[in-house]
């Protein structure tokens, strides 16, 4: 009879484990397969927390024991079930006699307070003399706490099966585990939906902001390509939108309620390239300890964003082309072949073209990713947009430093119309930032409208055509006499700069310093473009672009 209803708690315990259902639940069902197993009259697993154990299901208790914390120091029988763990922990043997030091048991002649005294349901509600043992639980090779067993009949557990008690304790080992990986799990999901959500609000509640002719020769281009699962390719310059138009080609397209994941080719180091983008398993390389989904896995269903796709080394474009031909991909160091269904974006800021011409680029992957081209418009080319979107950041700016009202004069919106815009909608966004921060603070005495003059912008310190305007403000000052000072990330007796005198412009001192610095980080970087981008800080495409306007050679 006893082996029957092992089998049957068996059977309940196992179909337990394939259903959805919350952990008091599981745990409760789990107690209750115990006592009907064992006919105990009283069954509690508890959690062990610091110096305590705290009850986390209890079949036969008073319900007022859920409530209770038991300090193992002053409940010595505790303290007998947990020391098996220390006792055992390097013994692997499986035979009776072992299984049976996994277990306390307190005979009836036991004189150890019991902590369930008072506790236990019995009909007159005293604890007499009884049969009790308890199990210590261990998940991952650390001990999570015990679960304890308690019969009003003295001698219940004399013929006690080892084997049967064993493989509940195993059993019970599993339950737990299995609740917390499927909590983790759940809360690993709420804590993505919630990022995901915040995203959305963030950076899907951006519009595309514009109504010049070539935005809205665009915006009828992303309404095309939308609802296809064609591959987009976007390209334009650095700061113009790209990453937004992505965005509103996967929120237009049936993907949408999917991931879109977003990658910046050009910021991964060259030897994690292919593991971030295709995954990995455990082992595959020093650090790798345990397996790792990739961008294109965890894309999977949706979309993925490879911004700056020029920046990939031909290795890796080989293998990226057979994930666009075939949809399947093999994590580093694996052999398995993995299908995804991902809809591809990509964004370059270079001649893509000419990159397959000079043998940086292949052929085949760039006619896979051209398949339907969108040029994102430079700010320059956008007219009075430049007005729309300064007002639009105004606006985000206001209510970040807590300004009533933050509006342009004429002449700084003549100013930003007349600007040519090197560093495109990044750049107008932080010139105004700034811009405002000075306007404020020259006009905190009047709390009702910050106009923003021209003077407050500083474009003539921005007239270097490729670096950004936050790169450049750390390269470049200009006194109130017209001479050019060198900050002190660079010494003066390593570049001199002329100072301006009549026959000289901004830009040719301008031009002049910038020579004389990238040529002296580029010797010091040994000729290496990559690194030296690196250390003055600036994107490589337009430290490129700068070199090759004042003809300088990194040879």
């Amino acid at each position: 009879m006893e082996h029957l209803r092992f089998i049957e708690s068996i059977d309940t315990i196992i179909y337990d484990l394939s259903r959805e259902l919350p952990k008091y639940q599981r745990y409760n069902r789990l107690l209750q397969a115990w006592r009907d197993t064992f006919a105990c009259d009283a069954c509690v697993l508890l959690k062990l927390e610091g110096d305590h154990l705290v009850p986390k299901s209890a079949n036969g208790l008073q319900i007022e024991a859920m409530g209770r914390h038991f300090p193992i120091t002053e409940h010595p029988r505790f303290e007998q079930i947990l020391a098996h763990y220390y006792d055992d922990s390097d013994n692997d043997s499986d035979n009776d006699s072992d299984i049976q030091k996994k277990v306390h048991r307190f005979d009836a002649s036991c004189e150890l307070p019991d902590p369930y005294d008072g506790l236990i349901q019995t009909p007159d509600g005293q604890l007499n003399v009884h049969d009790c043992m308890g199990a210590v639980l261990v998940i991952d090779n650390k001990p999570w706490g015990i679960v304890t067993m308690d019969a009003l009949n003295p001698q219940r557990f004399d013929s006690l099966d080892p084997a049967m008690l064993n493989s509940m304790i195993g059993l019970t080992e599993v339950v737990i585990k299995t609740a917390n990986l499927i909590f983790a799990l759940d809360q690993r999901v709420l804590r993505q939906e919630q990022v995901t959500a915040s995203l959305i609000n963030d950076k899907f509640s951006e519009e595309m902001i514009g109504s010049s002719s070539a935005m809205n020769t665009l915006n009828v281009e992303i309404d095309l390509v939308a609802d296809s699962d064609l591959a987009a390719l976007i390209y334009g310059e650095s700061g113009s939108g790209k990453e937004l138009v992505a965005r509103k080609i996967h929120m237009a397209s049936k993907r949408s309620k999917e991931a879109l994941i977003t990658v910046n080719c050009a910021a991964l180091p060259e030897t994690m390239v292919e593991s971030e983008l295709f995954g990995h398993v455990a082992g595959a390389f020093t650090g790798a300890t345990k397996n790792r989904l990739g961008k294109f896995e965890l894309a999977d269903g949706g979309t993925l964003f490879l911004d700056e796709i020029g920046e990939l080394p031909l290795s890796i474009q080989a293998k990226l082309l057979r994930v666009i031909q075939f949809g399947e991909l093999q994590r580093l160091g694996s052999d398995k072949p993995n299908k995804v269904d991902v809809r591809l974006i990509t964004a370059t800021n270079r001649d893509l073209a000419k990159e397959v011409l000079e043998g940086r680029f292949r052929d085949d992957l760039y006619h896979r990713l051209t398949v339907y081209p969108l040029k994102v418009p430079s700010l320059r080319e956008r007219g009075n947009d430049i007005l729309l979107l300064a007002g639009n950041f105004l606006a985000k700016i206001q209510r970040k430093v807590g300004l009533n009202n933050l509006t342009l004069a004429k002449d700084a919106e003549r100013t930003l119309l007349a600007y040519e815009w090197p560093g495109n909608v990044r750049e107008l966004e932080h010139l105004l930032s700034r811009a405002s921060l000075r306007a404020a603070a020259r006009n905190r005495k009047d709390g009702r409208v910050v106009v923003l003059e021209s003077s407050d912008l500083d474009i003539q310190s921005l007239d270097i055509e490729t670096l950004d305007d936050s790169t450049t403000s750390s390269l470049l000052a200009t006194d109130t006499a017209g001479t050019t000072v060198v900050t002190p990330n660079v010494s003066e007796n390593d570049i001199v700069i002329n100072t301006l005198d009549n026959d000289n412009s901004l830009k040719l001192i301008t031009d002049d310093f910038q020579t004389q610095f990238i040529k002296k980080m580029l010797t010091e970087n040994k000729g290496n473009s990559a690194a030296t981008a690196r250390v003055i800080g600036v994107d490589r495409s337009n430290l490129h672009r700068l070199m090759k306007r004042l003809n300088i050679n990194s040879q």
